[in-house]
């Protein structure tokens, strides 16, 4: 059965599960003034939209698109399981994210990822699906443990 791949409402438990997680383990990696993971009512916010991804009713990641301008949006809160990963969750999700953005009008995409080696498997995904490095945008500064992405589309 193919993956399935729905807007979030943010209200069931394993969402809520896995967005604890991803926050927990950014807060373990990052110092607390790096740390820009969002939880769950951070993700709560009119500009933001938060699709899972599904293997039957097994949730096995996330990942979110939030508009800062009309033309732009970033990339936040994209989480494998960890029981999930290496089975082509996070390309199939950013591809998701990818085609959203493009259908909603957006020319380019921005993400903030960690400089630390945890986050090297991120920043090779994304640069595989062609972000490259930028200056800080929106509200980020300039910053040691933060790497900027941006993608044209």
């Amino acid at each position: 059965m193919p993956y399935r791949i729905t807007v979030d409402d943010l209200t069931g438990p394993d969402i809520a599960a896995l967005l604890q997680e991803h926050v927990d383990e950014m807060r373990r990696i990052s110092p607390p003034e790096s740390k820009h993971a969002l939880d769950l009512d951070g993700l709560r916010h009119p500009d933001i939209t938060l699709w899972t991804l599904h293997d039957g009713d097994t949730l096995l990641g996330c990942g979110a698109l939030k508009q800062l301008t009309p033309t732009t949006a970033e990339i936040k809160s994209m989480r494998t399981a960890t029981a999930a990963q290496r089975r082509g969750v996070a390309s199939t999700l950013l591809t998701h994210l990818i085609t959203e953005a493009r259908s909603r009008g957006y020319t380019t995409l921005y993400l903030e990822t960690g400089t630390d080696p945890f986050f090297q498997p991120a920043r090779t995904l994304y640069e595989r699906f062609g972000f490259t490095r930028c200056e800080p945008f929106a509200d980020y500064r300039p910053d040691p443990n933060s790497t900027h992405l941006s993608r044209t589309l």
